[in-house]
């Protein structure tokens, strides 16, 4: 084989090489590098749900204790939980958790989750992701399901049902968290 001949051989199969590897992380990605405790939290988006809505970023929660609750209106474990959701962030708010919780209900359910938001009494951040980004970037396998951030980003606890978070052990947790520091 002659030195072309062996160059394009070589350049042929870096190229298929590459393009499977691009494929298999896009297409392979959760399976490769799930989300799990210890890992850092993957950025999103979604909106508000103000009058006019605004979208926010993980990264507007950047060096908080955050409590990231991915939910719906229709599920009935988290309509069991949003109470001690509140309690806790009531009880810690103001030492700096921040409590965000992400309706991944349909498009054009606004007023229904405001609804939701006032007749549970949260005071808490709720956002919308209607299409549900966040639940893949997550890797959500139910609802509801919680991802407990400290203030450098990691996952330290991933819990995938319903929980009282204002339970002795979660009490705990988050005032062990809201005590460290930011890196």
């Amino acid at each position: 084989m002659t030195g072309r001949k062996q160059v394009a051989t070589l350049l042929l199969f870096l190229g298929v090489t590459s393009a499977a590897l691009f494929v298999g992380k896009e297409y392979f990605h959760d399976e490769l590098f799930p989300i799990e405790i210890g890992s850092r939290a993957p950025e999103f988006r979604a909106a508000t749900l103000d009058a006019t809505p605004t979208v926010k970023t993980l990264a507007d929660y950047r060096g908080q204790v955050v409590l990231l609750n991915i939910w719906a209106t229709w599920c009935l474990p988290c309509r069991v939980e949003m109470p001690s959701i509140e309690a806790l962030h009531q009880s810690y708010a103001a030492q700096g958790l921040k409590v965000v919780a992400v309706s991944i209900d349909e498009p054009g359910t606004e007023a229904q989750i405001r609804e939701f938001t006032k007749n549970y009494k949260l005071t808490f951040d709720i956002l919308h992701d209607p299409k549900g980004l966040i639940s893949k970037q997550y890797g959500v396998t139910g609802y509801p399901e919680t991802f407990i951030l400290g203030r450098d980003g990691i996952i330290r606890k991933k819990l995938m049902a319903a929980t009282d978070w204002n339970s002795p052990e979660n009490r705990a947790l988050v005032e062990r968290l809201l005590g460290e520091r930011s890196g």
